[in-house]
C-alpha cells in the first residue's frame, strides 16, 4: 500500500537495537537480530515495529544499511514517515549503527530514552525466544552492565532559581497532552496504572532562563532520576550522569522511597517540569521519564 497524501502519514522517531539474542541457530552460531520500534506517543496508535535476522557472518554496516533501507520502505507502505531521529543505546554497536544510518540520511542519537523498544525486547525475552529451538536458558542484557560515571554538577547557567522534588497523580499526568508545553517528551501511560498513584518528579523554576534551560534539557535525552546517598542524580543520553542537588538525608530517603514505589506500581514513571515560577500555568518544558531498573 502506498501513502497517497501527507495527512495519512504518521511521524515518529525510531528506537533501534542490533545485537545478538539468546538463540543458537542451526549452524551453531548465535542469532543476530535487528529490532526497530517507533517511539510511542499519546495518539494511542500502535507503534511501527520491524524485525530482521542477520547471519552471524554478515554483522556489519553494509548489511545493516540494506536492512534499514528495507525497514524504511516497509514503514512507508504502512503509512509512516521517515524518522527524524534514530535512538540506540548499546555502546559496542554505536559506530556500526551510525555508519549505516547516516549513509541513509538518518540522524542517530546515543540514548537510553528507548522505552518502547525496551518494553518490546523484554516481551520477546519472556514470550518469544524461550519458545524457539536453540534457546539458551538464562538472562540476557539489555543493556550490558554499565560502568557508572561520576555525576557532573549541572552547569551554573542552567541551574535555575529554585527546584523541588514533587509528585503528581497519574490522573493529572494523563491530561498532560492538553497542557501548554514548549519543549516536551510525553509518554503513554498504561491503562492498568491506578489513577491515584503518585508519580515522583523534579520541578525546576527559572524566571529568566526557563526557555534556555528547557532547550538544553531537551537535547540531553533525560532518562531517569535516581538517588545515591543524599544526592539527586539525573541519568541521560547513553551514559551521562548529572548531579542535580544534594538533599538532606531525610528528604533523600523519602525521594528514594517514592522512586522505588513508582518502579513497583507505575512502570517506573517519573517527570521533570520547568516553569518560570510555581504559579505559572504554562510549562517551558515537561518530560515523562521511566526507570526500568538497569537500563
Amino acid at each position: 500500500m502506498t501513502v497517497k497524501n501527507a495527512e495519512q502519514t504518521n511521524q515518529a522517531d525510531w528506537e533501534l537495537d542490533f545485537y545478538s539474542r539468546p538463540v543458537i541457530e542451526a549452524d551453531g552460531k548465535k542469532r543476530w537480530e535487528l529490532l526497530i520500534s517507533s517511539t510511542e506517543n499519546l495518539s494511542g496508535k500502535e507503534p511501527f515495529r520491524w524485525e530482521k535476522k542477520c547471519p552471524a557472518n554478515e554483522v556489519n554496516s553494509i548489511w545493516l544499511s540494506k536492512a534499514l533501507k528495507e525497514a524504511l520502505k516497509d514503514a512507508q507502505s504502512q503509512g509512516w514517515g521517515k524518522p527524524k531521529i534514530v535512538r540506540c543505546w548499546r555502546a559496542p554497536m554505536k559506530t556500526m549503527i551510525k555508519k549505516a544510518a547516516e549513509s541513509l540520511g538518518l540522524e542517530v542519537k546515543e540514548s537510553r530514552r528507548t522505552y518502547s523498544l525496551l518494553d518490546w525486547l523484554a516481551h520477546r525475552e519472556k514470550e518469544v525466544y524461550p519458545l524457539q529451538s536453540g534457546y539458551l536458558n538464562g538472562p540476557i542484557a539489555p543493556p550490558p552492565a554499565r560502568i557508572l560515571n561520576q555525576p557532573t554538577p549541572l552547569p551554573e547557567a542552567i541551574r535555575g532559581d529554585a527546584l523541588s522534588f514533587a509528585s503528581l497523580e497519574v490522573r493529572s499526568l494523563r491530561e498532560a497532552r492538553e497542557w501548554p508545553i514548549e519543549f516536551q517528551g510525553l509518554l503513554p501511560i498504561a491503562p492498568s496504572i491506578e489513577e491515584n498513584i503518585s508519580i515522583p518528579g523534579l520541578r525546576l523554576f527559572s524566571k529568566n532562563r526557563a526557555f534556555a534551560l528547557s532547550a538544553w534539557l531537551s537535547g540531553l535525552e533525560p532518562v531517569k532520576l535516581i538517588v545515591e546517598k543524599n544526592q539527586l542524580i539525573l541519568e541521560a543520553g547513553q551514559e551521562d550522569r548529572w548531579l542535580v542537588t544534594d538533599m538532606p538525608q531525610a528528604s533523600a530517603d523519602n525521594a528514594k522511597k517514592e522512586l522505588s514505589n513508582s518502579r513497583e506500581n507505575a512502570n517506573g514513571l517519573q517527570f521533570i517540569s520547568i516553569q518560570t515560577s510555581p504559579n505559572e500555568q504554562k510549562f517551558s518544558g515537561f518530560w515523562m521519564l521511566r526507570d526500568l531498573g538497569e537500563n
